[in-house]
């Protein structure tokens, strides 16, 4: 298995970190700008998108915080994508930000894959 590196993407939306937590860590969150459908059973999601399915297990999540998730591809491994809320102390201003792990030569489609995702999130928040 070749070495993936970390990346993270920090996008602020105007919404609250309670709102921003349900969209990130619930099955109908998730449902709504991240995969066409998502699925829970014990701790495991499935997503759908056009036809195909990926399981991803809950690695651990803090309320209003941050929520860690790993494919079941990347088992055994210390690969993960997490989303996780930043509250700046002064602004109040909300921040997503999402941690990925890609292979190098998929830095940038992952990026603007990410970018693209986080765009419909943002619609749908209103923000």
């Amino acid at each position: 298995m070749s070495e993936k590196k970390k990346i993270e993407i920090e996008y602020l939306l105007n919404t609250s970190p309670k709102m921003l937590y349900t969209m990130v860590s619930t099955p109908s969150g998730l449902a709504e700008w991240f995969a066409d459908d998502v699925n829970v059973k014990d701790n495991t999601l499935t997503f759908f998108w056009d036809g195909s399915e990926e399981k991803a297990l809950v690695l651990n999540k803090v309320r209003d915080s941050y929520v860690r998730y790993q494919w079941d591809y990347d088992e055994g491994t210390s690969f993960y994508f997490e989303f996780r809320i930043k509250v700046d102390q002064l602004t109040q201003e909300v921040a997503l930000i999402v941690t990925d792990f890609v292979e190098d030569d998929e830095e940038e489609s992952t990026r603007n894959l990410w970018e693209n995702q986080l765009d419909d999130l943002r619609r749908i928040l209103g923000a």
